[in-house]
């Protein structure tokens, strides 16, 4: 009889603990489901683009339908005919980027269908031509955030 007394309290023992787990794995699944431990909400807005043309700063603006950027030229060379395009969205107008850390561009790309609170991803495309050589480059980069 002393056996099965032991036997009983092992199982109550890994009864307890296994009804436990299986409720904090239930909260954590609700949790999930209904988007609160969604990760869209915890991470920062990233603007990325190889070197060369560094993205600086971007804003989503969901009221004005449009997406900024901020690009420095750090090529070591000036260019013209900067264009840039978010995926989405239709093209920048073409400005002229001179060579130097205190040369920046705010480009302003008009982009529908951006709700506020929404989270935003897409390809960042940069065009340039090389005054120098006359040739045409573009990088490509991407950018996220939350819009506003």
């Amino acid at each position: 009889m002393k056996m099965l007394k032991k036997s009983q309290a092992a199982m109550e023992f890994l009864m307890t603990y296994g009804w436990a787990i299986l409720v904090v794995l239930v909260s954590i699944s609700a949790l999930a489901y209904f988007g609160v431990l969604s990760p869209d909400k915890f991470l920062p807005g990233k603007c990325y683009l190889p070197p060369g043309i560094a993205c600086i700063d971007h804003n989503i603006d969901a009221k004005a339908n449009s997406v900024t950027v901020v690009l420095r030229n750090g090529i070591g060379f000036d260019v013209d005919g900067v264009v840039a395009a978010v995926s989405g969205c239709p093209a920048s107008v073409a400005q002229t980027m001179p060579n130097g850390a205190d040369n920046k561009k705010i480009v302003l790309i008009g982009c529908t269908g951006l709700t506020t609170g929404s989270r935003f991803n897409g390809d960042l495309n940069v065009t340039y031509r090389n005054i120098d050589t006359d040739l045409t480059r573009t990088v490509k980069g991407s950018i996220s955030g939350r819009a506003q």
